[in-house]
Parts: structure tokens; C-alpha cells; sequence
């Protein structure tokens, strides 16, 4: 299905957020969860917007198949900082008493 005006005006407001935030914010989340390090309750709050921002537009992306291999690949790295920072999690609980 073809782009209308109001999809590439929503589309084109979502990757300047993506790029000029929460790429730059994920690549530092990915950096710290990579070093073993947990998330703040900041950062959890910050991927569960990102999550529900997900579901939202889920509908734009139906719409405009174009762009799902950026949003697939985008979900990808989410999905990698949260398995990693759940592993770190549950090191750092492990060795409680």
C-alpha cells in the first residue's frame, strides 16, 4: 500500500526521534549491559516506552511494509539489551547471600 501524506509525516517524526534519542540511548544501554552492568529504574522506564511506542506504531509499519526490516532490526536490539541485562541481573543476584 502506497505511503499517505499523514504515514510519511508520522514515519518521518519517528526516525528523527530514533536518531537523534533512542539509538544513541541504546547504543549506550547496549555498552553498559555488555561491561555486566544492571539498568536503573531510568532505563527500564525508558525501554518500556520504547515497547509501547512499538505496539503503537505496529500498524504504521503494517501499512508501509518498507520499513519493517528497520523496525524488526530496532526490536532486535532492544530485545538484546534486555536478555543481557537480565542475565547481568541475575549474576548480581546470585551472588547474595
Amino acid at each position: 500500500m502506497a505511503e499517505t501524506p499523514k504515514d510519511i509525516g508520522v514515519l518521518t517524526a519517528i526516525a528523527e526521534r530514533m536518531v537523534q534519542w533512542r539509538l544513541p540511548r541504546a547504543h549506550e544501554l547496549k555498552e553498559r549491559v555488555d561491561r555486566g552492568e544492571v539498568l536503573t529504574d531510568s532505563d527500564i522506564a525508558f525501554l518500556q516506552r520504547v515497547f509501547r511506542d512499538a505496539v503503537a506504531i505496529a500498524p504504521l509499519v503494517e501499512r508501509n511494509p518498507q520499513y519493517r526490516p528497520i523496525a524488526v532490526n530496532a526490536m532486535a536490539i532492544y530485545g538484546d539489551i534486555t536478555a543481557k541485562a537480565l542475565e547481568n541481573e541475575k549474576a548480581k543476584n546470585a551472588g547474595r547471600p
